[in-house]
């Protein structure tokens, strides 16, 4: 059984034992926005010990422990709840960081859900604030072309950003929105009479060559990364990213034995020296001046897109209970079945599943 599948016995509030899946890492979440709706349920269930999640490919719910949770890696458009809860990760010792989706599609009115630019943007530097630089990721995802978007159009968005969140994130990651592939995207899109525009090879270099010039002239230097993107462009600066990072993982809970147990990572310290001593492998994860991360295995989940980086974790969101109701999402099949689900949530905001 690998570690992504390891499941213990636990006893639920109906005082049955079940089995559960027993994560070392939670991702929460990929499919829906728990940070922004869900996160009083998400941290009552850790305090409960365990939720149930369903497969959205066959519908047969499971249990899911907390027992063993090491690390959680959210994700949300709008994360200014978990403010009142990261204190209870710390007292937890459960590590984490924040993939802040924090977009600009406001005049285009293509993320009516979301709050104004300026508030989200406070909420990532009140987030740095708690968490520290580095714990907050900025993504700008999907970069999506329209009748009313263009390449132009898309880096101004981005600069009016990234200047305001300069000493606050180490890095931008972004992807090409790939409407063809997303057959969701694809309908909603249609459905709300968007005219969008896919991106070629030539638009998307394009558009590196321009952001890469921006990040530089700008002083932001930040790391860029694409997300589940096929294209290298890495000869603009510009790499295939891992959003569910051991990296980051290692840099932030390096001294949980447990954590880096399940990472395959050995913790080095270099010793001083009068004299120009051993050096930080170029290879190694760089956790201070004299402390550094080996790994000795790739962590890559191999379940997930072929594209995508991510090492294994386990996601416990559910698909369609997302009220954000971006114009273009992925992760709902129409607007009605998210709201009816997020109904359901909140006629039982404390059950063992998302939706009550």
């Amino acid at each position: 059984m690998t570690e992504k599948n390891r499941k213990l016995e636990i006893i639920i509030e109906s005082g049955e034992t079940v089995e559960a899946y027993a994560p070392i890492i939670v991702s929460a979440s990929r499919s829906t926005d728990i940070p922004a709706f869900y996160a009083d349920w998400f941290f009552h269930r850790l305090k409960q010990g365990y939720s149930v999640w369903t497969n959205p490919f066959n519908g047969v719910p499971s249990y899911v422990s907390y027992q063993n949770t090491r690390f959680i890696v959210f994700w949300s458009k709008n994360p200014r709840p978990l403010l009142d809860h990261l204190d209870y990760l710390k007292e937890r010792n459960i590590g984490c960081y924040i993939q802040f989706t924090l977009n600009d599609y406001e005049a285009e009115g293509l993320e009516k859900g979301v709050p104004p630019i300026d508030q989200r943007i406070d909420t990532f530097k009140r987030l740095v604030y708690k968490l520290g630089i580095g714990r907050v990721v900025w993504r700008f995802d999907p970069m999506i072309l329209t009748d009313a978007i263009s390449i132009e159009t898309l880096l101004e968005k981005v600069r009016n950003i990234g200047d305001q969140l300069n000493g606050y994130t180490e890095k931008l990651v972004f992807s090409y929105a790939d409407i063809a592939s997303y057959k969701k995207v694809k309908a909603n899109l249609e459905k709300n009479n968007i005219p969008y525009h896919e991106w070629d090879e030539a638009t998307m270099n394009e558009f590196a060559v321009r952001l890469y010039a921006m990040n530089k002239e700008r002083g932001w230097n930040y790391t860029l990364a694409t997300c589940g993107e096929k294209i290298d462009i890495e000869q603009y600066g510009i790499n295939h990213n891992r959003c569910v990072d051991d990296d980051l993982m290692i840099r932030f809970s390096w001294n949980d034995s447990e954590l880096m147990k399940f990472l395959n990572v050995d913790i080095h310290t270099l010793q001083p020296s009068l004299f120009e001593g051993p050096k930080i492998p170029a290879e190694a994860v760089k956790i201070s001046e004299t402390m550094y991360g080996s790994k000795r295995k790739n962590n890559r989940d191999k379940g997930q897109r072929q594209f995508c980086g991510c090492i294994v974790s386990k996601d416990i969101g559910q698909y369609n209970t997302c009220p954000h109701l971006c114009e273009y999402c992925y992760a709902n099949t129409s607007k009605e079945s998210a709201v009816t689900n997020w109904k359901h949530h909140k006629n039982n905001p404390t059950g063992e599943k998302i939706i009550g």
